[in-house]
């Protein structure tokens, strides 16, 4: 199944840079505007240059975000800024981080990974995507010819065989030790010993990969990969451009958190608004919370926990309310959501949200949903984003069982586009996989 190679990773030199605060950036997808700027006047020398540089009002198709990431990435070579492993491997990578007070330790493998198309189900995604981060991405590839930030991967570690291999290794002294900085760390061990990297390959060649983040780099990689295979003269088997660089997790590992992307919602017409409430009442069971009870968060996680079944909050129908919604009789919503889809993803919460109320009850769909939908991954933000006024109403998901994203990319399926948050991404330029 799952073909993993090692590989020699690019990185930045600790010899001259040790200041991960300074010189690390976030995956592209979560950078702002704002944050961009910051990260560009943290360092001359910060991954964004590389990862999500800035767009300008005089780019040409010969000067670019592309291009001047190539033109970095070649001088930042030259300055030995970056450098390269002198032996391939496969890296152990450990990320720390906080949740809501509590602390976590997120265990990977980082590993060149061979293209697979979808149909093979030997990588399986679970999410929808867009074209625009696609092509971005893409563009991105050409420039750089490297994976620029890693794809967070699943898979299963039956009879815990790879995690005691790992433990082994992490008593040796690591290639990178970043210290915690904004709530993240990062230790990253090489792994170079034939004999290790021969087992973890066996084991794997046994089992498919589940993409849990990065679904768009892969099809962008996938993309990359057929227009490489056109013009290439090389030997195609062990091309740079058959791979793409993965983090691979345990489903089980104890830091593998899922956050769910609340929806937020602005631009309705107040007579849509009006009909709202109504048309929820035909299907959804609806039972006020008052917001302003300092327990509410504690009331909100009871009720969503107390049975199965389709459970949403909604906040902003009501000053000082929430309304939680439970659904009466799922057969009454089905026609409502496309029929090719299982019954598995029909009752999902967020297939419920996205195709029954801000589809058929607000009219949102196409252009429509990407101009005036906004995202939270913490609700306590979503509310205070309506109480702002900056949106009108805020939707609340309970997050997505790890199983049910392995049962629905099973099936075939994907759910609706942002249906899970891996919390937290994967760090862009913690190490790069050339592709040449």
């Amino acid at each position: 199944m799952a073909e993993v190679h090692p590989f020699r990773g690019l990185h930045y030199n600790q010899a001259l840079l040790n200041h991960w605060a300074d010189d690390g950036c976030p995956v592209y997808d979560i950078i702002s505007p704002q944050q961009q700027e910051e990260l560009y006047l943290r360092s001359e020398y910060n991954f964004v240059r590389l990862e999500y540089g800035r767009e300008l009002p005089q780019d040409t198709t010969t000067d670019n975000r592309y291009t001047r990431a190539r033109t970095t990435l070649e001088r930042w070579l030259e300055k030995s800024v970056l450098v390269a492993d002198k032996t391939p491997a496969i890296y152990l990578y450990d990320q720390y981080f906080t949740h809501r007070g509590r602390e976590y330790k997120r265990r990977g493998l980082i590993a060149r990974v061979r293209l697979e198309e979808w149909d093979k189900m030997v990588i399986r995604p679970h999410e929808g995507t867009m074209a625009e981060p696609r092509a971005d991405r893409l563009n991105l590839l050409r420039a750089l010819q490297a994976n620029t930030s890693s794809i967070l991967a699943l898979f299963e570690d039956r009879g815990r065989h790879i995690a005691s291999l790992l433990a082994a290794q992490e008593q040796g002294e690591p290639l990178l030790n970043l210290r915690k900085i904004d709530g993240e760390g990062h230790r990253v061990w090489a792994i170079t010993d034939p004999e290790v990297i021969g087992q973890i390959q066996s084991y794997l060649a046994e089992e498919s990969l589940y993409v849990a983040d990065g679904h768009h780099r892969y099809e962008s990689a996938l993309a990359y990969q057929r227009q490489q295979v056109v013009s290439s003269s090389s030997s195609l088997g062990e091309a740079g451009f058959n791979f793409v660089m993965m983090t691979l997790v345990d489903f089980t590992d104890p830091g593998l958190l899922v956050l769910p992307p609340h929806r937020l919602v602005r631009g309705i017409a107040k007579p849509a608004l009006r009909e709202l409430m109504p048309n929820l009442k035909i299907f959804f069971d609806i039972e006020e919370l008052p917001l302003n009870v300092s327990a509410v968060w504690e009331q909100v996680d009871s009720r969503f926990n107390e049975a199965n079944g389709v459970r949403l909050i909604v906040g902003g129908l009501g000053v000082g309310r929430l309304f939680l919604l439970s659904l009466r009789d799922p057969a009454a919503i089905s026609p409502m959501v496309p029929y090719f889809h299982s019954d598995l993803y029909k009752n999902l919460d967020v297939s419920v949200l996205d195709h029954v109320i801000l589809e058929k009850f607000l009219g949102l769909s196409g252009d429509a949903q990407s101009q005036l939908l906004g995202y939270s991954y913490d609700r306590e933000d979503a509310m205070n984003r309506v109480l702002a006024q900056e949106y009108q109403l805020a939707f609340l998901l309970k997050p997505i069982k790890i199983e049910t994203i392995k049962a629905i990319a099973d099936i075939r399926e994907r759910m609706p586009r942002k249906s899970t948050h891996f919390y937290p991404k994967l760090p862009a330029g913690l190490v790069i996989n050339r592709l040449i």
